[in-house]
């Protein structure tokens, strides 16, 4: 998102079978920072350097804490090593993973089944209206 509006949007399969939900919420992650990575190189290409990290807002605590803790255990043994240049990039500021709620989750409206009260919820967060208030415009 970039001043409240979505810039940047990606849904695909996962090309990878994990284990784990946090490994799963990990690669994921990484992905993420790729675009990010991506992102910001084209804004200072354009003359917009970003200041600061860029947030990335995750709902596995598991995954946070992976990403800041460079020791290697039971839940990342798995991940596979090209996936850790996430830590990286936490590590020098360019990222950062900031814990996010399943239902505050906007990224939520494209991936999970939801509530009516919800969706809606998340729908307003996107700015976008439903087909009702476009045809009582009329």
């Amino acid at each position: 998102m970039l001043n409240s509006g979505a810039i940047s949007w990606s849904s695909k399969k996962q090309q990878l079978v994990t284990l784990f939900t946090t490994e799963a919420e990990f690669v994921v992650a990484a992905s993420s920072s790729c675009q990010v990575v991506w992102l910001r190189n084209m804004l200072e290409v354009l003359g917009d350097e970003q200041k600061g990290p860029t947030i990335i807002y995750c709902d596995s605590m598991s995954t946070i804490k992976l990403s800041r803790n460079p020791v290697m255990h039971e839940s990342s043994k798995h991940i596979d090593v090209s996936f850790h240049f996430l830590r990286d990039l936490c590590k020098n500021g360019k990222n950062e993973l900031q814990y996010c709620k399943s239902g505050e989750n906007v990224a939520d409206i494209m991936t999970k089944p939801l509530k009516q009260l919800v969706l809606e919820k998340l729908r307003n967060m996107f700015r976008v209206c439903s087909f009702h208030s476009i045809d009582q415009g009329r």
